[in-house]
Protein backbone atom coordinates (compact mmCIF):
# COMPACT_ATOMS: atom_id res chain seq x y z
CA UNK A 1 0.00 0.00 0.00
CA UNK A 2 2.61 2.33 0.95
CA UNK A 3 4.57 1.63 -2.24
CA UNK A 4 1.26 2.43 -3.97
CA UNK A 5 0.81 5.47 -2.91
CA UNK A 6 4.03 6.45 -3.57
CA UNK A 7 3.49 5.92 -6.74
CA UNK A 8 -0.03 8.10 -6.93
CA UNK A 9 2.27 10.85 -5.39
CA UNK A 10 5.04 10.90 -7.20
CA UNK A 11 2.62 11.26 -10.90
CA UNK A 12 0.45 13.83 -9.47
CA UNK A 13 4.03 15.83 -8.58
CA UNK A 14 4.94 15.09 -12.30
CA UNK A 15 1.32 16.27 -13.58
CA UNK A 16 1.55 19.58 -11.44
CA UNK A 17 5.25 20.38 -12.82
CA UNK A 18 3.80 19.21 -16.17
CA UNK A 19 1.37 21.87 -16.05
CA UNK A 20 3.67 24.37 -14.29
CA UNK A 21 6.00 24.18 -17.50
CA UNK A 22 3.36 24.92 -19.94
CA UNK A 23 2.11 27.86 -17.95
CA UNK A 24 5.72 29.43 -18.39
CA UNK A 25 5.67 28.48 -21.66
CA UNK A 26 2.53 29.93 -22.55
CA UNK A 27 3.18 33.22 -20.61
CA UNK A 28 6.33 33.73 -22.31
CA UNK A 29 4.65 33.58 -25.88
CA UNK A 30 2.25 36.06 -24.67
CA UNK A 31 5.10 37.97 -23.97
CA UNK A 32 6.37 37.39 -26.79
CA UNK A 33 3.60 38.17 -29.51
CA UNK A 34 2.95 41.81 -27.48
CA UNK A 35 6.48 42.67 -28.06
CA UNK A 36 6.89 41.93 -31.48
CA UNK A 37 6.90 44.47 -34.46
CA UNK A 38 5.81 43.73 -37.85
CA UNK A 39 8.39 45.09 -39.82
CA UNK A 40 6.49 45.38 -43.27
CA UNK A 41 6.12 49.45 -43.67
CA UNK A 42 2.24 50.30 -43.14
CA UNK A 43 -0.35 50.67 -45.60
CA UNK A 44 -1.04 54.22 -46.14
CA UNK A 45 -4.46 55.31 -47.49
CA UNK A 46 -4.84 56.32 -50.54
CA UNK A 47 -6.85 59.09 -51.11
CA UNK A 48 -8.69 60.39 -53.96
CA UNK A 49 -9.91 63.85 -54.87
CA UNK A 50 -12.95 64.67 -56.80
CA UNK A 51 -12.35 68.13 -58.61
CA UNK A 52 -16.41 69.38 -59.04
CA UNK A 53 -16.61 72.20 -61.49
CA UNK A 54 -19.93 74.06 -61.67
CA UNK A 55 -20.48 74.44 -65.51
CA UNK A 56 -22.73 76.04 -68.41
CA UNK A 57 -21.22 77.19 -71.49
CA UNK A 58 -18.33 78.45 -71.48
CA UNK A 59 -16.42 75.81 -73.81
CA UNK A 60 -12.66 77.81 -74.43
CA UNK A 61 -12.52 78.14 -70.87
CA UNK A 62 -13.17 74.36 -70.22
CA UNK A 63 -10.08 73.50 -73.00
CA UNK A 64 -7.84 75.13 -71.63
CA UNK A 65 -8.90 74.27 -67.77
CA UNK A 66 -8.74 70.85 -68.02
CA UNK A 67 -5.53 69.71 -69.06
CA UNK A 68 -3.79 72.42 -67.35
CA UNK A 69 -5.54 71.03 -63.89
CA UNK A 70 -4.58 67.50 -64.74
CA UNK A 71 -0.88 68.57 -65.03
CA UNK A 72 -1.08 70.65 -61.83
CA UNK A 73 -2.40 68.02 -59.50
CA UNK A 74 -0.27 64.76 -61.37
CA UNK A 75 2.75 66.78 -60.80
CA UNK A 76 1.36 66.83 -56.70
CA UNK A 77 1.39 62.91 -57.15
CA UNK A 78 -2.81 63.97 -56.41
CA UNK A 79 -5.00 61.12 -57.78
CA UNK A 80 -7.86 62.83 -59.05
CA UNK A 81 -11.09 62.67 -61.07
CA UNK A 82 -12.49 65.62 -62.89
CA UNK A 83 -16.34 66.23 -62.74
CA UNK A 84 -17.62 68.85 -64.92
CA UNK A 85 -21.29 69.09 -63.87
CA UNK A 86 -23.63 70.96 -67.04
CA UNK A 87 -26.46 72.90 -66.38
CA UNK A 88 -28.82 72.12 -68.84
CA UNK A 89 -32.00 73.79 -68.05
CA UNK A 90 -33.43 77.13 -69.15
CA UNK A 91 -33.02 78.15 -65.45
CA UNK A 92 -31.22 80.97 -64.15
CA UNK A 93 -27.36 79.18 -63.26
CA UNK A 94 -27.10 77.68 -59.65
CA UNK A 95 -23.79 77.12 -58.95
CA UNK A 96 -24.76 75.82 -54.99
CA UNK A 97 -26.90 73.01 -56.30
CA UNK A 98 -24.98 71.96 -58.93
CA UNK A 99 -21.67 71.43 -56.22
CA UNK A 100 -24.05 69.42 -54.76
CA UNK A 101 -24.61 67.52 -57.32
CA UNK A 102 -21.39 66.83 -58.02
CA UNK A 103 -21.16 65.81 -54.24
CA UNK A 104 -23.16 62.59 -55.10
CA UNK A 105 -21.40 61.73 -58.11
CA UNK A 106 -17.86 61.92 -56.31
CA UNK A 107 -19.37 59.56 -53.89
CA UNK A 108 -20.33 57.43 -56.51
CA UNK A 109 -17.01 57.34 -57.44
CA UNK A 110 -15.48 56.90 -54.29
CA UNK A 111 -13.59 59.91 -53.87
CA UNK A 112 -12.90 60.70 -50.03
CA UNK A 113 -12.36 64.70 -50.50
CA UNK A 114 -13.49 67.32 -52.93
CA UNK A 115 -12.80 70.62 -54.33
CA UNK A 116 -14.99 73.70 -55.74
CA UNK A 117 -12.68 74.79 -58.46
CA UNK A 118 -14.00 77.35 -60.32
CA UNK A 119 -13.50 76.46 -64.44
CA UNK A 120 -11.77 80.32 -64.91
CA UNK A 121 -9.47 80.02 -61.93
CA UNK A 122 -5.80 77.88 -62.58
CA UNK A 123 -3.55 77.74 -60.30
CA UNK A 124 -0.41 78.66 -61.14
CA UNK A 125 2.08 78.69 -58.70
CA UNK A 126 3.21 74.64 -57.74
CA UNK A 127 3.02 75.63 -53.84
CA UNK A 128 -0.58 75.88 -53.75
CA UNK A 129 -1.57 72.57 -52.37
CA UNK A 130 -4.38 69.84 -53.67
CA UNK A 131 -3.68 67.50 -51.02
CA UNK A 132 -5.78 65.61 -48.74
CA UNK A 133 -6.99 68.14 -45.74
CA UNK A 134 -7.82 65.85 -43.01
CA UNK A 135 -11.38 65.74 -41.73
CA UNK A 136 -12.72 68.04 -40.22
CA UNK A 137 -10.35 70.81 -41.91
CA UNK A 138 -11.99 73.18 -44.74
CA UNK A 139 -9.38 74.59 -46.89
CA UNK A 140 -9.52 77.73 -48.93
CA UNK A 141 -7.00 77.72 -51.62
CA UNK A 142 -8.07 81.09 -53.17
CA UNK A 143 -7.26 82.84 -49.92
CA UNK A 144 -8.39 86.71 -50.16
CA UNK A 145 -4.38 87.53 -50.60
CA UNK A 146 -3.98 85.38 -53.30
CA UNK A 147 -7.53 85.84 -55.35
CA UNK A 148 -6.97 87.91 -58.41
CA UNK A 149 -9.80 89.99 -57.45
CA UNK A 150 -11.80 89.32 -54.00
CA UNK A 151 -10.15 90.08 -51.05
CA UNK A 152 -12.81 90.84 -48.48
CA UNK A 153 -11.90 88.69 -45.00
CA UNK A 154 -15.14 86.08 -45.29
CA UNK A 155 -14.92 85.54 -48.54
CA UNK A 156 -14.04 81.92 -49.10
CA UNK A 157 -15.28 81.32 -53.39
CA UNK A 158 -12.97 80.24 -56.19
CA UNK A 159 -12.10 77.70 -54.85
CA UNK A 160 -12.49 75.71 -51.49
CA UNK A 161 -11.58 72.25 -50.41
CA UNK A 162 -12.99 69.50 -48.26
CA UNK A 163 -13.73 66.15 -46.95
CA UNK A 164 -16.95 64.63 -48.42
CA UNK A 165 -17.87 63.54 -44.91
CA UNK A 166 -17.46 67.18 -43.90
CA UNK A 167 -19.62 68.45 -46.79
CA UNK A 168 -22.37 66.12 -45.77
CA UNK A 169 -21.88 67.21 -41.97
CA UNK A 170 -22.68 71.01 -43.71
CA UNK A 171 -25.68 69.81 -45.79
CA UNK A 172 -23.90 71.35 -48.33
CA UNK A 173 -24.77 74.34 -49.93
CA UNK A 174 -28.03 76.12 -49.95
CA UNK A 175 -30.02 75.32 -53.35
CA UNK A 176 -31.66 78.94 -52.91
CA UNK A 177 -29.57 80.41 -55.03
CA UNK A 178 -30.29 81.38 -58.33
CA UNK A 179 -28.06 83.65 -60.34
CA UNK A 180 -24.83 84.87 -59.62
CA UNK A 181 -23.25 85.63 -56.27
CA UNK A 182 -23.77 85.50 -52.47
CA UNK A 183 -24.40 81.52 -52.32
CA UNK A 184 -20.37 81.22 -50.72
CA UNK A 185 -21.46 83.95 -47.79
CA UNK A 186 -24.21 81.36 -46.71
CA UNK A 187 -22.06 78.50 -47.07
CA UNK A 188 -19.65 80.24 -44.62
CA UNK A 189 -22.59 80.55 -42.12
CA UNK A 190 -23.06 77.08 -42.38
CA UNK A 191 -19.47 76.47 -41.65
CA UNK A 192 -19.39 79.17 -39.00
CA UNK A 193 -22.32 77.40 -37.33
CA UNK A 194 -20.93 73.90 -38.13
CA UNK A 195 -17.61 74.78 -35.82
CA UNK A 196 -15.03 72.82 -38.56
CA UNK A 197 -12.14 74.37 -38.76
CA UNK A 198 -11.82 76.70 -41.74
CA UNK A 199 -8.31 77.55 -42.96
CA UNK A 200 -7.20 79.64 -45.42
CA UNK A 201 -3.72 79.25 -47.28
CA UNK A 202 -0.50 80.99 -46.48
CA UNK A 203 2.82 81.25 -46.26
CA UNK A 204 2.91 81.11 -50.66
CA UNK A 205 6.05 82.66 -52.32
CA UNK A 206 3.77 84.70 -54.41
CA UNK A 207 0.93 87.05 -54.43
CA UNK A 208 -2.62 87.72 -55.64
CA UNK A 209 -0.81 89.34 -59.07
CA UNK A 210 0.80 85.62 -59.76
CA UNK A 211 -0.57 82.29 -57.57
CA UNK A 212 -3.91 82.11 -59.98
CA UNK A 213 -4.88 82.86 -63.43
CA UNK A 214 -8.35 84.58 -63.82
CA UNK A 215 -9.07 82.99 -67.46
CA UNK A 216 -12.87 84.80 -66.96
CA UNK A 217 -13.22 86.75 -70.40
CA UNK A 218 -14.44 90.71 -69.70
CA UNK A 219 -17.42 90.16 -72.39
CA UNK A 220 -18.79 87.41 -70.99
CA UNK A 221 -21.49 88.81 -68.28
CA UNK A 222 -22.67 87.63 -64.82
CA UNK A 223 -26.34 86.15 -64.61
CA UNK A 224 -27.82 89.18 -62.45
CA UNK A 225 -31.30 89.39 -61.70
CA UNK A 226 -33.24 92.04 -63.22
CA UNK A 227 -33.44 94.69 -60.71
CA UNK A 228 -37.47 94.99 -60.49
CA UNK A 229 -36.84 91.59 -58.68
CA UNK A 230 -34.06 92.93 -56.61
CA UNK A 231 -36.12 93.21 -53.10
CA UNK A 232 -37.38 89.96 -52.99
CA UNK A 233 -34.25 87.96 -53.79
CA UNK A 234 -31.92 89.85 -51.61
CA UNK A 235 -34.38 89.73 -48.71
CA UNK A 236 -34.23 85.48 -49.63
CA UNK A 237 -30.84 85.26 -50.21
CA UNK A 238 -29.10 87.08 -47.07
CA UNK A 239 -30.59 84.94 -44.34
CA UNK A 240 -29.40 81.88 -43.14
CA UNK A 241 -30.89 78.72 -45.29
CA UNK A 242 -31.89 76.32 -42.90
CA UNK A 243 -34.50 74.25 -45.56
CA UNK A 244 -32.41 73.25 -48.13
CA UNK A 245 -29.16 71.88 -49.12
CA UNK A 246 -27.03 68.17 -49.90
CA UNK A 247 -30.21 66.38 -48.60
CA UNK A 248 -33.22 67.65 -50.83
CA UNK A 249 -31.41 68.97 -53.91
CA UNK A 250 -33.48 68.04 -56.91
CA UNK A 251 -32.70 66.98 -60.35
CA UNK A 252 -32.24 64.97 -63.19
CA UNK A 253 -29.28 63.82 -64.57
CA UNK A 254 -29.35 63.98 -68.91
CA UNK A 255 -26.33 62.06 -69.98
CA UNK A 256 -22.89 61.19 -68.67
CA UNK A 257 -20.11 61.73 -71.13
CA UNK A 258 -16.31 61.55 -71.20
CA UNK A 259 -14.35 64.10 -73.09
CA UNK A 260 -11.15 64.37 -74.23
CA UNK A 261 -8.98 68.25 -74.09
CA UNK A 262 -5.73 67.84 -75.01
CA UNK A 263 -5.09 64.30 -73.97
CA UNK A 264 -7.02 64.78 -70.73
CA UNK A 265 -10.11 63.44 -70.14
CA UNK A 266 -13.12 64.59 -67.75
CA UNK A 267 -15.92 63.19 -66.77
CA UNK A 268 -19.44 65.67 -67.98
CA UNK A 269 -22.58 65.14 -66.01
CA UNK A 270 -25.60 66.87 -68.14
CA UNK A 271 -27.74 68.16 -65.56
CA UNK A 272 -31.21 69.98 -65.39
CA UNK A 273 -31.98 71.21 -61.86
CA UNK A 274 -35.97 71.55 -60.52
CA UNK A 275 -37.15 74.76 -59.61
CA UNK A 276 -39.66 75.65 -56.76
CA UNK A 277 -41.52 78.68 -58.19
CA UNK A 278 -43.47 79.24 -54.77
CA UNK A 279 -40.12 79.41 -53.30
CA UNK A 280 -37.27 81.18 -55.73
CA UNK A 281 -39.41 82.71 -57.98
CA UNK A 282 -36.65 84.62 -59.71
CA UNK A 283 -35.04 80.93 -60.38
CA UNK A 284 -36.37 81.98 -63.99
CA UNK A 285 -35.03 84.54 -66.59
Amino acid sequence: MKLKARLILSGIILISLLVCYLLVLLVLDMDLMTDYVDPRPVQMKSHKLCVVVPYRDRLEELHEFSPHMSTFLHNQNVSHHILIVNQTDSLRFNRASLINVGWNEADRLGCDYMVMNDVDLLPINPEVPYAFPGVGVIRHITAPEYHPKYHYDKFIGGILMLTLEDYKKLNGMSNKYWGWGLEDDEFYLRIVDSKLNLTRVSGLSTNSSNTFRHIHGPKRKRDYIPKKNDKKQWEIKRKRDHVSGLHNVRYVIDSRNLLNFSGTSVTVINVALHCDLNWTPYCKP
